[in-house]
């Protein structure tokens, strides 16, 4: 029995996920950071964390590997029991426990569990195809100081000693008031004529349109009925297989995963803006899950199950 899949499918959905007498994996959402000094951007995510102090059967794990593997509640019950039996015996004899794409579990000098995450999966379903990058240094300070070296060494003020030794700077300005009213005036004279002739024109072409219509005869007949079947996908559980922050990489992914024969479709974009791209939608959820491990185990490990109601 692959727990550890079983779990890791869980933590995509819940806060909390319990190993009967063994402990807790706990997930706790972290907004986006910036690493200073690297300048690097890291996405939104869920932290991991193992508490062993959680033990109580919830029933949550059990009844999803029952699903799954369709047998009765109780007996995924005992193959949960003796997997925890198994793993006890593990870290008693100092062997490392690890989880694929949760962490490790090792017992530390005084007995007690030490839970190291991997971090190989972000857990956050709203930031499914978010990636950290590095972004190059802005430099302010170096730019300022340049232009006040520059307006050292060029100033640009007019002070009034200098006007009164440059009299001709007066008839120029005169000059350039003059010339900037003389195009006023002969720019709103020609803008004038334009809009006249445009009003001529467009009176002219609507007489030759009624014309046109008053002319016309139309033969109306019914055309033949046709009947399309159309199937509409519905259901709240989608498998995603991507999403896109440019719209036009999510259409070239459906087109990509109808021809390989899935009812691939857009759903619309989360709340980061990124375009989501399903392989189907599902009604019920064993049917949603079943179709999910095929997808995973033939065609992408990184698919994943979202519960949704589209509108």
């Amino acid at each position: 029995m692959q727990l550890e899949t079983y779990i890791s499918d869980l933590l995509y959905r819940y806060e909390c996920v319990t190993i009967p007498d063994f402990g807790s994996f706990l997930t706790q959402c972290v907004s986006a950071t910036i690493e200073p000094e690297s300048h690097t951007f890291y996405a939104p995510k869920k932290v991991l964390s193992f508490n062993e102090q959680i033990q109580q059967n919830d029933g949550l794990l059990a009844h999803y590997i029952a699903d799954i593997e369709k047998i009765p509640f109780e007996v995924a019950n005992k193959k949960i029991a003796k997997r925890v039996k198994l793993l006890k015996s593990y870290l008693t004899q100092g062997e490392t426990l690890t989880f694929k794409n949760i962490g490790d579990i090792v017992f530390n000098n005084e007995g007690k569990i030490l839970f190291e995450p991997t971090y190989q999966l972000n857990y956050l379903t709203d930031a499914f195809g978010l990636s950290q990058f590095v972004s190059a240094e802005v430099k302010r300070e170096s730019f300022k100081e340049e232009v006040k070296s520059i307006e050292r060494v060029i100033p640009i003020a007019v002070t009034p000693e200098k006007r009164k030794s440059r009299p001709y700077l007066k008839y120029a300005a005169v000059a350039l008031i003059a010339l900037t009213l003389g195009g006023f005036g002969a720019s709103k004279f020609y803008v004038d004529k334009i809009e006249a002739h445009n009003q001529l024109a467009q009176e002219e072409a609507i007489k030759e349109l009624d014309s046109r219509i008053q002319q016309a005869t139309f033969n109306l007949n019914p055309l033949p009925s046709i009947t399309l079947n159309v199937t509409k996908q519905t259901g709240n559980y989608h498998i995603v297989a991507g999403a896109f922050r440019i719209e036009s990489n999510c259409d070239k992914k459906v087109k990509q995963l109808k021809a390989q024969g899935y009812s691939a479709r857009k759903i619309g974009a989360n709340k980061y803006g990124l375009h989501q791209v399903v392989y189907a939608s599902y009604e019920g959820r064993l049917d949603a899950l079943k179709a999910l491990r095929n997808i995973k185990r033939t065609h992408n490990s990184e698919a994943w199950l979202l519960v949704k109601r589209l509108d």
